[in-house]
């Protein structure tokens, strides 16, 4: 396939992103929470976002693939319920830090260690808000072409080389020079 994919959606003010909103280099990460590979890219975006401080914005739209992850859904709503409060990021690094455990049970207690009022998430979440913001993010990584969980967006084109971390800062180095 010599032409990449798109994103189909791109980036705007609802989305959640961290760093620069006129950076040189926009990184899309279409993530499910208890995916193993994206627990593993987890700490090398860390220290991508930590090396590109001044010119990357990041940003994380959920991808919970239900089929294989049960949890991922309930997760990914947590963290959108959590982000109507204000501390998206929070929770999105709990959520992360702690894949091994998503239990509603546990998700119910990074809810509290991060501050939120658990009680306004839940409510969040039997509304449907967040269930509707995970579909709309699932639907846009279908409709952008991402085959599974991570995929990574650069500047709105899918990148398709390894997301470890010398390769990945190799290219987005290029990226930022080109």
């Amino acid at each position: 396939m010599s032409e990449r994919a798109v994103l189909s959606i791109p980036v705007g003010p609802d989305d959640h992103a961290s760093g620069p909103a006129d950076a040189k280099l926009t990184l899309l990460e279409y993530g499910d929470y208890q995916c193993p590979y994206c627990g593993q890219a987890y700490p090398i975006v860390e220290q991508i976002r930590a090396q590109f401080a001044d010119s990357i914005r990041f940003v994380f739209r959920n991808l919970p693939l239900a089929d294989v992850h049960p949890h991922a859904e309930a997760a990914a709503e947590t963290a959108e319920a959590v982000g109507l409060q204000g501390k998206f990021w929070e929770i999105h690094d709990t959520l992360f830090e702690n894949q091994r455990d998503l239990s509603d049970k546990a998700l119910r207690r990074y809810v509290d260690a991060v501050g939120a009022d658990a009680e306004e998430a839940a409510k969040a979440i039997a509304g449907g808000r967040p269930r509707q913001r995970v579909e709309a993010d699932f639907e846009g990584a279908i409709r952008s072409g991402a085959n599974g969980t991570p995929t990574f967006f650069v500047n709105g084109v899918r990148y398709d080389g390894s997301w470890q971390f010398e390769p990945f800062v190799e290219f987005l180095t290029s990226s930022l020079e080109g």
